[in-house]
């Protein structure tokens, strides 16, 4: 069995940058991550543009140079894969965590190859895994997707898109202007506040125009094959459908985080308990580090505030050494 002195779960930026830290401290480590480098960043929608400008997503002061002030996936895939490949960051990829166990000298990480020992452990496996599910007949059909990639699959089709959030209103525009006929089903009276700032002022215009359908204040209440059930303010309606996005959002893998021993709030954020000074958990020897401290408020952490995890991770360790 290989024993480091850190073992990183999730080879996203956050886990990348505590492996350079781990690194540049002299500590041994390994990065495991279940796909390729930056895995969830790998299965955003193709033309996805980042809300947050290069600059802040820089990570360990290494300049990430992009065509715009905000960069899209491509150019960010091409920078976290550059400072893996430069920095030869020890990750190894398209290998699955089963589970962790906490013993004597520190914990076994068990994964779908092997098992590592190390004295430390940091999860930072973010939370685009889990969708959020709409538990209502019909989502397990094949024209129901909870995620996003490229627009021309739905051309010339009548696609729903589930949700006001910036994935959801993305992949509506998107759609559009790629020849799909796009109604939108938003539970709220509105569309996100969240959204990005150059975006939610084009999904307005295009509802009000008639470009695309919106329904507010409502939700799907059936997927049928042909069709959908959509319980709206003035009653149920039913509407032609050839495929449904459900662009609802997603959560951590709370039930990996319990089986480990970190206490979650029962308030139904589900925040998970750190050390806000060095992000130990409950359980000793135990990091958190990204999105994942967030909970179900996913939207708190990002990549441009969570960075600073890893050296405070870090300096917890080599304090304890």
């Amino acid at each position: 069995m290989d024993y480091f002195d850190v073992v990183i779960v999730g080879g996203g930026p956050i886990g990348i940058a505590c492996g350079l830290e781990a690194q540049k401290n002299g500590l041994s480590y390994v990065i495991i991550e279940k796909g390729p480098i930056v895995n969830s960043l790998f299965n955003y929608p193709v033309n996805m543009q980042f809300f947050s400008s290069s600059d802040l997503l820089e990570i360990d002061n290494i300049p990430f140079i992009s065509n715009e002030a905000k960069p899209k996936r491509n150019e960010a895939l091409e920078y976290y894969r550059r400072i893996v490949t430069n920095n030869a960051l020890k990750i190894n990829l398209f290998e699955t965590v089963e589970n962790v166990k906490k013993v004597d000298s520190g914990f076994e990480v068990q994964t779908n190859k092997q098992t590592y020992g190390a004295s430390y452990t940091i999860i930072a496996t973010g939370f685009y895994d889990i969708p959020n599910l709409l538990d209502i007949p019909g989502e397990d059909l094949d024209k129901v997707s909870h995620y996003y990639k490229d627009p021309h699959f739905y051309a010339s089709q009548k696609l729903a898109v589930i949700g006001a959030s910036n994935s959801a209103i993305d992949a509506a525009l998107e759609c559009y202007r790629k020849g799909a006929e796009v109604t939108l089903i938003i539970r709220e009276p509105e569309v996100g506040q969240r959204v990005k700032y150059w975006v939610r002022p084009d999904i307005i215009n295009r509802i009000e125009e008639g470009s695309i359908k919106a329904y507010f204040n409502s939700n799907v209440k059936e997927i049928l094959p042909h069709t959908i059930l959509v319980d709206t303010p003035e009653g149920t309606i039913e509407l032609e459908n050839d495929f449904v996005l459900a662009l609802t959002g997603y959560q951590p893998n709370f039930g990996f985080l319990e089986k480990l021993g970190v206490q979650l709030s029962d308030d139904g954020k589900r925040l998970p308990q750190y050390n806000k000074e060095t992000m130990e958990t409950n359980v000793e020897g135990l990091y958190l580090a990204g999105v994942i401290c967030g909970g179900m408020e996913t939207h708190k952490w990002f990549i441009e505030n969570s960075r600073i995890h890893a050296p405070m991770i870090m300096n917890s360790i080599l304090a304890k050494k």
